[in-house]
């Protein structure tokens, strides 16, 4: 089994929505449940800049959580969703560890 494939099939088996955004701010993944999370946003986000279906207010914090985030090394709770579930901005290293990006995650909020 290739690496990707089992990569993949790992992040697709997780329950919730899953976007990694690179530098320029491109979707480069969306697993099963983003895809279907977004489907009203469009067929295809992949390659498309996740500033596309934000508006500016949500661009300086997405700009601003990831600038955050590459000096602190730390994740960042965003909000609560209508779905109740919690939507985190994580950032992403290579194997060098230079900065690749960021993963929007989703999970249960299981805080009443």
């Amino acid at each position: 089994m290739e690496k990707i494939e089992m990569l993949e099939g790992i992040l697709n088996s997780y329950p919730y929505p899953i976007v990694f955004v690179d530098n320029d701010y491109r979707i480069r993944f969306m697993n099963k449940n983003a895809q279907y999370h977004y489907r009203k946003k469009g067929k295809n986000l992949i390659g498309k800049s996740i500033f596309d279906c934000h508006n500016e207010k949500s661009i300086g914090k997405i700009k601003n959580t990831y600038e955050e985030i590459k000096k602190t090394e730390k994740d960042v709770f965003i909000f609560v969703n209508s779905r109740n579930q919690r939507v985190y901005m994580q950032g992403v290293k290579n194997q060098k560890g230079e900065w690749i990006g960021f993963i929007e995650r989703f999970e249960l909020n299981l805080q009443m």
